[in-house]
Formats: C-alpha cells, structure tokens, sequence
C-alpha cells in the first residue's frame, strides 16, 4: 500500500510569486538605465526650471531670489506675451488642418497607384528629412525672392512674401506643409497598408463604389491613425520655433513671432531666464491642455461610434 503526500497548497502560488519577482527584478534591470537618462533629462530639468520660473534669475548677473508667481502675472499682464502666444495659436490652426488633410490625401493616391511606388514615397517624404536650416535657405533664395523668386515668377507678381505682415505667417505655413506633410503621409501609409483586403473584396462583391469604401471602411479603420496624427502635429505646431527664426525672426513687426521665440528672446537676449521659464511653463501647460482635450474628444466619438 502506497501512501500518497499532497503537496502543500501555498506551493502554487508561491511558486508564481518567485517567477512574478524575477520577471519584476530583470523588468527594473532593463528599465534602469532608461529610467536614470529619463529622470536626470527630462524629469529634473522640468522640476529645475518650475523653479527658475518662480525665481529672478539673471544670465546677466544681479541677485537671485525667490519672487514667488510674480513672473507669470508679469506674463499674462504683457501684451508682447499674448501677441506671441495668438501668432503660435494661428500658425497651429493654419498648418495642422492641411497637414493632415493633404497627407491623407496623399496616401491615398500613393496606395492605390500600382506603378513606382517607391518613387511617389521618396518625392513626397524626401522633404521632411532636410534640415530645417536647408528648408529656410531653399525658400528664402528660391521661393520667396521678389524679384526673382519662383513664386513670383509664376504667378507674375512682386508680392513681399516675407515682408509683407499679412502674407508673412502664410509663406511659414506654406513652407511648413511642403516641408512637413510627409511624415503624416507615411502614418497614413503604413495605416493603409495595414487594412485587411479581404473587406474590401467583400465590397466589391455587394457593389459598393469607391466613396462607399472610403467612407465605411477606410475612414473608420483610420481613426485610431487620424487620433495620433492629430495630436502629435497639433504638439508640433505649437512648439514651433525653427522655421520661423530662420526665414523672419519673427518679423515684420512681430506678426509671425511664436510663443518660443519669445522665451527665447527674453532669455538669451533680455539674459531674465526666470521670465522666460515662466512663458514657457504657460506653453507647457496650454499644450498639455490641448492634448487632453483631443484624446478626450475623439474618444467619445469612438464610444459614440461604437
């Protein structure tokens, strides 16, 4: 007669415990490093420069003391401040309802052409990836001239493109797109190219038209993309910076001057880095207010969709 011993019944779980802790120790093994670069580059010089913000720090020189929010309320009372703010909400609604609209258009067309592929992807992504030091260069000597320039050329005017206040944030905008788009193009590509064809085999079969597939299936299974897209350029176009110091260093009279070119001038120029720690705090926060208020947006459509 054999005698049969049960195994105790914590061994199960303490078992998987063991193997819960060891996957959890090598989890923090790879992270570490990862989680020291994000905490000394990105975690602490955010809490630094809150600090800085409610201080009056001087590159310059003179004593260095605590002033509480008296940056901000000198922020919010500066017309200067507001003018730069209302130039970067402009450019942000100028460039990122074209941006996403022509790189879906774009990806459309590239997708459903069936010959060089490669070529129609290389032209309308090649751009994005100059230097924006190239791009301002290109545009400056070739574009915008006023006596030479191409855009003049073609459409037989002597328009002052970048001189001009109220055709200066356009000629950014203009650039901005051509030089841009073709980021949103290749999300918009890889998207498109993810979608089962077996729908629409099917909707070939129940005779559906091409504006019938685009608007059940394409559109829909695009959302989630078109969420994406929408958030990072709204975030792109609301820190820009480059393009604009580069081809008008926000001119003429200030009519193209962004928020971070302002915090720049106040910092590097007028030496009060306090002060421009503080406006850049309210760009800091308007773009995290803004992001939220999309992801919550276009979820509910999503739950309202569904």
């Amino acid at each position: 007669m054999t005698t049969t011993v049960a195994a105790p019944a914590t061994a199960g779980p303490v078992a998987k415990a063991k193997v819960r802790r060891g996957w959890t120790q090598h989890g923090l093994l790879f992270v570490g490093p990862f989680l020291l670069i994000y905490l000394a580059f990105l975690v602490w010089p955010t809490i630094l420069g809150f600090q800085m913000s409610l201080s009056s720090v001087n590159i310059a020189g003179g004593n260095n003391h605590f002033i509480g929010f008296d940056n901000y309320a000198e922020a919010f009372a500066d017309p200067r401040m507001w003018r730069s703010l209302w130039n970067t909400l402009v450019f942000t609604v100028l460039s990122t309802i074209p941006l996403v609209l022509l790189g879906l258009v774009l990806a459309l067309l590239v997708h459903n052409v069936r010959f060089v592929q490669w070529l129609w992807r290389l032209s309308f992504f090649g751009p994005f990836l100059l230097p924006s030091a190239v791009i301002a260069i290109l545009w400056l000597q070739m574009i915008y001239p006023p006596d030479y320039g191409l855009l003049n050329g073609t459409l037989g005017t002597d328009i002052l493109w970048l001189g001009d206040p109220s055709t200066a944030m356009w000629s950014i905008v203009l650039t901005t797109v051509w030089w841009t788009v073709g980021f949103n193009f290749l999300l918009y590509l890889a998207a498109l190219q993810s979608i089962p064809t077996h729908l629409y085999e099917a909707a070939d079969i129940d005779g559906a038209s091409g504006w019938d597939k685009l608007r059940s299936i394409t559109l829909p299974l695009l959302r989630r993309t078109t969420v994406l897209i929408v958030v990072l350029q709204l975030v792109a176009s609301l820190k820009v910076f480059d393009q604009i110091y580069l081809m008008t260093g926000g001119g003429p009279q200030d009519a193209t001057r962004p928020i971070i070119e302002y915090a720049y001038d106040v910092g590097f120029t007028g030496y009060r880095i306090g002060y421009a720690s503080a406006v850049s705090y309210i760009l800091f926060v308007l773009i995290v207010i803004v992001s939220l208020a999309q992801l919550r947006l276009f979820r509910k459509r999503e739950e309202v969709a569904s």
